[in-house]
């Protein structure tokens, strides 16, 4: 499902209805104003927020340039587009780092918005930056919440200091001690949690901040919370003066009122978004690249970074090399199977596309499950099979559906769409149309 495909695709009608008009009149973009103000608000954007947003975009979008361009309605969502970025904040906003390491993040949020495997989650992206992230243990009240911190550090290869049940303050700076005995350049602090705030939970809080001086004090919100998630950031950022925010469960069914209201309510930036339970869904936010989302124009920056994470270069040259050679085989279809795994899946990479939102696809119409039927009837197949496809007969479509649980209908059509995916490959090399919808 498409990041706020709601609000998306409300955008989209409202903008397809001006698009009809070849000039427009102020009084028509003013009724679309207050439409896209209603779709905001249903999408629980807060009300001063989305009323300025409005006021904003009026004020630019009925000037006497705009009305009489050429294109008015593509100078209006230009204008929508550039006052969403603004509104999220206009540019990425970075993890601060320590001129003398380590770089202390301390990690802060209600219970159930998913802080202690975010922890996990940060430390795996920044291992991959080619960082030496140690994470603390400093939530001594919840059952298991250590044993979780543990499991979820030795996922993404990072050391966990814990003093058990101790005090956390004291925890926190004995931690920040070990990390520069031990060459660590990043220490992420994993503090205690509520079901709602209290004035014990912040007083803590408070503590370890003043007894370690994190660079960065990070609130993980519930994304699907809404307008409470803006709440709870707001109030923590009062006590603790929050250096940014992190949104979590942006993969569910997310109206996006946080995501649009946070920056402008609290002042803070979101600084990374997660968008799923593995431990690579973790990503720094853009405003440009998530305002483009929105309006359905989609995000290929990201989708061309998290191809090159899942392709390397030289698998890229290969598959480059076997399109110029046209000896594409079922074990190269096997393999990009994987590449689009690595990617998220069909409908994460789907959502970035441009223009996907107009499908109006639902949950149900990407059948990822469908993606480990065909990966069952290549593995059921020789090598001799892979490589050279004409040679499955009858009696060996008979044992490839025997082995991987199919049907020989189903060993017909995988045949018959890796031939149609060959002529497609063969026509992007040509440079005609992209190889998207292989699949």
């Amino acid at each position: 499902m498409a990041l706020f495909s709601s609000l998306s695709e409300r955008l989209n009608h409202i903008f397809s209805k001006l698009t009809k008009h070849g000039k427009l009149t102020e009084l028509e973009i003013k009724g679309a104003m207050r439409e896209v103000r209603i779709a905001l608000l249903e999408a629980d954007v807060n009300i001063f927020v989305a009323k300025k947003f409005i006021a904003d975009v009026s004020e630019k979008a009925v000037g006497q340039e705009i009305l009489q361009s050429l294109n008015p309605t593509q100078q209006v969502i230009k204008i929508v587009n550039d006052e969403l970025c603004a509104l999220m904040g206009s540019t990425n906003a970075k993890l601060e780092v320590s001129d003398k390491p380590p770089t202390v993040v301390m990690m802060c949020g209600l219970q159930g918005a998913g802080k202690t495997t975010l922890c996990g989650k940060l430390a795996y992206l920044l291992k991959k930056q080619g960082k030496k992230p140690l994470l603390v243990a400093c939530d001594v009240y919840r059952p298991a919440a250590i044993n979780q911190l543990q499991i979820v550090g030795g996922k993404a290869g990072a050391e966990v200091f814990e003093k058990g049940t101790q005090n956390p303050v004291k925890t926190a700076k004995q931690a920040i001690e070990h990390a520069r005995s031990m060459g660590y350049d990043t220490v992420i602090i994993d503090t205690a949690g509520r079901l709602h705030i209290d004035d014990a939970l912040m007083k803590e809080l408070e503590n370890i901040k003043e007894e370690v001086r994190p660079n960065d004090i990070l609130l993980t919100v519930d994304s699907m919370t809404g307008q409470d998630a803006v709440n709870v950031a707001e109030t923590f950022n009062k006590r603790l003066d929050v250096t940014g925010v992190i949104l979590t469960k942006l993969d569910g069914d997310t109206r996006g009122g946080a995501c649009l209201s946070i920056k402008a309510v609290t002042g803070k930036p979101i600084k990374f978004i997660g968008v799923g339970e593995k431990l690579t869904d973790l990503e720094p936010f853009y405003p440009d690249r998530m305002a483009s989302r929105i309006l359905g124009m989609g995000d290929v920056l990201s989708l061309i970074e998290k191809a090159q994470d899942a392709v390397t270069e030289e698998q890229a040259k290969k598959l480059e090399q076997k399109l110029k050679d046209a000896s594409f085989t079922l074990e190269d279809y096997l393999d990009q199977f994987e590449s689009l795994k690595k990617m998220g899946g069909i409908a994460s990479v789907m959502g970035m596309m441009p223009g996907m939102n107009k499908l109006k696809l639902k949950e149900g119409d990407i059948d990822e499950k469908r993606i480990e039927r065909l990966k069952a009837m290549i593995l059921s197949m020789t090598k001799k099979e892979r490589d050279n496809p004409s040679i499955i007969n009858s009696s060996r479509k008979k044992r490839i559906a025997a082995g991987s649980g199919t049907s020989v209908q189903e060993i017909n059509q995988l045949l018959k769409q890796f031939e149609q995916t060959k002529v497609m490959m063969k026509q992007f090399k040509k440079g005609k149309r992209m190889p998207f919808g292989m699949m």
